[in-house]
């Protein structure tokens, strides 16, 4: 990779990670999850994360596709997934109940929220004025076949995204706030 092209993906890169960011910011906020909003994603600016992000940056996907494309694997994924409570992969365990098998746990409530604010704000960031309520859950469900995600959180998480795709940003966050996290 020349420096020129080095220099525009750094840039890329890090606009990319800091608007995807501040949007996930501005839904935690919304919803009264603060602390989440501000710690969000913060190993997407260490090296391990960072330098794949970069080298392999292309501006209208994640990163880590061409580094799995690319070497056979993602470790700035592995590595982020990991450290990052917002996503369902942090939660794969081995079963008790079924046979050894791996399996999802069930999340914490807070981080299926901040997982909803996650994907909704990726959207946002990659679909740009392309973005509408209901790409978050059309994503999901083209994926959904190979998640291995609790069914209560999975549940949780489908319900907020078909919610948001049809009565919209607004009454969702609302219902978040008041009828999700309200003993928090």
């Amino acid at each position: 990779m020349d420096i020129k092209t080095f220099c525009h993906n750094f840039k890329g890169h890090l606009t990319t990670i800091n608007a995807h960011k501040i949007a996930v910011m501005k839904h935690c906020f919304k919803v009264g999850l603060y602390k989440q909003g501000l710690l969000h994603d913060l190993s997407k600016y260490s090296p391990i994360e960072f330098i794949p992000g970069v080298l392999y940056f292309q501006g209208d996907r994640s990163p880590n596709n061409a580094q799995r494309e690319a070497e056979g694997f993602s470790s700035a994924w592995l590595h982020h997934k990991g450290r990052n409570k917002h996503h369902y992969e942090y939660w794969i365990d081995y079963s008790l109940a079924h046979n050894n098998n791996l399996a999802g746990m069930k999340m914490p409530v807070k981080y299926v929220v901040e997982m909803f604010c996650d994907r909704v704000a990726a959207s946002k960031t990659y679909y740009k004025e392309n973005y509408t309520d209901a790409i978050s859950l059309e994503y999901y469900n083209k994926g959904h076949s190979h998640y291995v995600i609790h069914p209560e959180s999975d549940a949780l998480l489908k319900k907020l995204l078909t919610m948001l795709a049809v009565k919209g940003e607004d009454y969702t966050f609302r219902y978040i706030r008041k009828k999700v996290l309200k003993n928090m």
